[in-house]
């Protein structure tokens, strides 16, 4: 699909700009190398090349066509400013974080989730759209991109096109739906590979609307950690009596991976996180990548812990785990010995409220009644995901640090403290906010409930979960952590996304 003209221009491109330029860029950073992922209109009539600073960088092609390419910059100074240029255009800045033992007083941080969703969805049967627009979704990152975060993270959910499961709605799956699939011109064979073979352009044509025109080139001076939920996986978590969606099969790995090779940036390497967790050092990426578990460390200040809570779970009841022991054994690690202030977690499962789904940390689902609880068996979900849940509650709560989870998933915003015993600190979790949820997205309608606080949890909550699209801005210093949370929802004027004003502010303080 074309961009319209505001989105050439959102994206700094020339709005007579020939659609051969560049489509989109999304680099990732840490205090010694730079990971970009690009895409282009139609194949370069040559290899790319980045120049960073006085060095070239040539790219690395990782699709068939040569639209999509990575730039791989190892070797850089720590806390420096770079100009980048590629193939003539203007130059741009990036920054380099401090190194680990360095001290850092302040930094910014920019995250959500949910801002996947195809805008080409038919509204159906109402008046109002399935998805927030693609320029209402630019909107939004350009009204928070006005404050000046060093960093950003995207919790999950960044492609949404099911393939076999359909939360028991009556409906086909998106990607099983008419105008899907016309649009991909074909279905997927799940017995071949994704790239390389007839199911690249199908992947094309059901992500490229979804990432690389909604980011375009908004965030090239923006370092971004993308992490992986359910959706990004083709499917929507789901346990019903006709099958259960995951731990994910090979073809929705594959999708996964295929999807975040093209797209965005895998999980730069961090000298305290090992470099075999499932999912890193794969031969078929560059060095020392991590694709499911990833570390933003800045200086001695911050260090986040990122962790997709999907590709590796399992269904062994009271020994069933939504990340392998490894990755908790690390997150534990980290809680405990990290020599930096503050050390948050960052799962891609929401900590602390429960809408029923089936996929979550809590036994929690809809009775007969339609009352959320635990009065009635949630079919197939594990108990050994709640406990490895309090296991890592109690290790940050147990810490002489802030105890902070940020998550998404679950289409809200929030702010609640769990109290966790006598003597503990307790923990706060954060809902960070849907970009791109419309009116049947939301909990409350897709779900039958809200979200509500968990089962056998007590919950101090400053704010309740609210069914808005918006984002957090989060302020690091030595002793404190400042939130501020943004609000705006399908059906209000666009407009009013540019003069946005927190709706909620809060702050932690050791």
């Amino acid at each position: 699909m074309k961009l319209t003209r505001r989105e050439w221009m959102a994206a700094g491109l020339s709005v007579t700009a020939p659609q051969t330029g560049l489509r989109h860029l999304l680099p990732a950073a840490t205090h010694n190398r730079f990971l970009i992922k690009a895409s282009y209109y139609a194949p370069p009539r040559k290899t790319p090349e980045l120049r960073v600073n006085n060095r070239r960088i040539t790219a690395q092609r990782t699709d068939t066509e040569g639209l999509f390419w990575l730039f791989d910059v190892p070797g850089l100074q720590a806390q420096t400013v770079y100009n980048l240029r590629l193939d003539g255009s203007d130059p741009w800045p990036l920054k380099t974080f401090a190194p680990p033992d360095a001290a850092v007083d302040n930094f910014r941080l920019l995250i959500y989730t949910c801002a996947g969703g195809h805008d080409a969805q038919p509204i159906e049967d109402s008046n109002i759209p399935y998805w927030v627009s693609i320029p209402a979704r630019r909107r939004l990152f350009e009204r928070a991109l006005r404050e000046k975060p060093d960093a950003m993270i995207a919790i999950g959910d960044h492609v949404y096109w099911d393939l076999r499961f359909g939360r028991g709605t009556g409906r086909l799956p998106i990607g099983q739906q008419a105008w899907a699939r016309k649009l991909m011109g074909g279905d997927f064979n799940r017995d071949i590979p994704v790239l390389g073979t007839t199911n690249e352009p199908i992947l094309k044509h059901a992500v490229d609307r979804q990432i690389a025109d909604l980011y375009g080139t908004l965030f090239r001076s923006t370092p971004v950690h993308f992490i992986q939920d359910d959706h990004d996986y083709f499917e929507n978590d789901e346990a019903i009596a006709t099958g259960i969606s995951f731990p994910p099969d090979d073809f929705m790995t594959r999708l996964a991976r295929a999807t975040q090779h093209l797209y965005f940036p895998e999980h730069l390497p961090n000298a305290d996180r090992p470099i075999g967790l499932p999912g890193a050092s794969a031969a078929d990426r560059a060095a020392g990548l991590s694709e499911c578990y990833g570390t933003l460390r800045v200086g001695n200040l911050a260090e986040l812990l990122l962790y997709d809570c999907r590709r590796f779970q399992t269904l062994r009841g009271p020994h069933a785990r939504l990340v392998p022991d490894n990755v908790e054994n690390w997150l534990n690690g980290r809680m405990k010995s990290s020599p930096a202030r503050h050390v948050v977690n960052v799962p891609s499962m929401p900590v602390g409220w429960s809408a029923g789904k089936w996929g979550e940390w809590y036994p929690d689902v809809l009775d007969d009644n339609g009352k959320l609880g635990v009065a009635k068996p949630k079919y197939f979900w594990q108990q050994g995901w709640r406990s490895q849940h309090d296991r890592l509650l109690t290790a940050a709560s147990e810490s002489d640090r802030l105890a902070v989870f940020l998550s998404g998933d679950l289409h809200a915003l929030a702010h609640g403290a769990i109290a966790m015993g006598r003597g503990r600190n307790p923990v706060h979790s954060v809902l960070t906010g849907p970009i791109s949820t419309g009116p049947r997205g939301w909990p409350s309608a897709a779900r039958g409930t809200p979200p509500l606080i968990a089962t056998g949890l007590e919950v101090k909550e400053t704010l309740a979960p609210l069914e808005n699209n918006g984002f957090t801005l989060i302020d690091f210093t030595r002793d404190k952590m400042e939130f501020r949370q943004y609000a705006w929802k399908l059906g209000r004027a666009e407009d009013e996304i540019d003069s946005l004003n927190p709706i909620h502010r809060f702050t932690l303080a050791r």
